[in-house]
């Protein structure tokens, strides 16, 4: 395991030290929560901790499955204790940008159901503004996405729609939908851009989560930092 990733391996395991016995978990998705899944199964077998998972992609269903984590659904449990998730960026009050995995429309809908979220990410993601050399993840129905770009570049994003590396397809969400990656530069106020982007027709969800969270570990090569917003 190389540097960077013995970074993400311990910042995870120090996240699942908060959950505890009888607890509704939100399960991230991405290169960071697979070491959170990974030891919280770890938790499950060999101390008998006792939760029930719900996993924000069908990735993260197979690997929590693969753990032998429990899992149910929103349908069981519409309010969950905790949730823990990566972050592809964060800024100084704590807000996000998310979505690089392609699952932010259901990372958005399970970490916000959580009483507590809990973001886990490696210091390369802590940034000064949101959007510096990063592109906002966009969720679109297909039958809108001509529609949809055309607004967001009315609102000064240069758009691409993502593709599949390999094969060059359009990248396809678990829901079925398009995603198309956006450029608007160092954004000035996520609340209000959020708004704008999710009130255009065919959006169904963007990748800025602002306000969503007060806990973000981060993982040095020497240490785990833990932020907390008053």
């Amino acid at each position: 395991m190389n540097g960077k990733e013995e970074i993400k391996r311990k910042v995870a395991i120090e996240s699942v030290k908060l959950i505890k016995d009888g607890q509704i978990v939100g399960l991230g998705t991405g290169s960071t929560a697979k070491y959170m899944i990974d030891e919280l199964g770890r938790r499950v077998r060999e101390e008998g901790l006792q939760i029930l998972g719900i996993p924000t992609s069908l990735w993260t269903s197979k690997r929590a499955k693969k753990n032998k984590i429990p899992l149910t659904t929103l349908d069981e449990h519409p309010k969950l204790d905790i949730a823990i998730d990566g972050a592809d960026q964060v800024d100084p009050e704590l807000n996000l940008i998310k979505g690089l995995g392609g699952a932010l429309t259901r990372e958005k809908i399970i970490d916000t159901a959580a009483e507590e979220l809990v973001i886990i990410i490696d210091e390369s993601k802590l940034v000064e503004k949101l959007g510096v050399n990063q592109v906002v993840p966009i969720e679109i129905i297909p039958i809108a996405l001509a529609p949809v770009i055309e607004k967001l570049r009315k609102l000064g994003g240069k758009t691409k729609v993502r593709s599949v590396k390999d094969t060059g397809d359009l990248f396809m969400t678990d829901n079925g939908n398009y995603i198309v990656d956006v450029a608007f530069g160092a954004i000035t106020n996520g609340k209000i851009l959020e708004t704008k982007i999710n009130i255009i027709p065919g959006v169904v969800e963007n990748g800025l989560f602002i306000g969503v969270t007060k806990i973000v570990f981060v993982g040095y090569k020497n240490r785990v930092d833990r932020i907390e917003k008053k």
